[in-house]
């Protein structure tokens, strides 16, 4: 037997019903201050991508992590 449930709802609704906090503020005040970086930068392109990776949440491993539970999401029969 197989079974479908299929869910129509904004990505506000499936946030809050999985009771995920609101990060949009938390997004504006990152974008807002990499933003500034980037316009009061003289810094060598180098030293800005190393500024860049510091801020990511987890740098590279959560990155990989991510990756990684997409792709196996992604497999057939997963």
């Amino acid at each position: 037997m197989k079974v479908t449930i299929e869910i129509d709802c904004s990505p506000e609704e499936a946030r809050r019903f999985m009771g995920l906090p609101d990060l949009a503020p938390l997004q504006d005040r990152y974008v807002a201050l990499l933003q500034k970086s980037l316009e009061q930068s003289t810094q060598a392109p180098e030293a800005l991508e190393a500024i860049m990776k510091s801020w990511a949440p987890m740098g590279e491993a959560g990155t990989a992590m991510w990756r990684r539970m997409f792709e196996t999401a992604a497999k057939p029969g997963g």
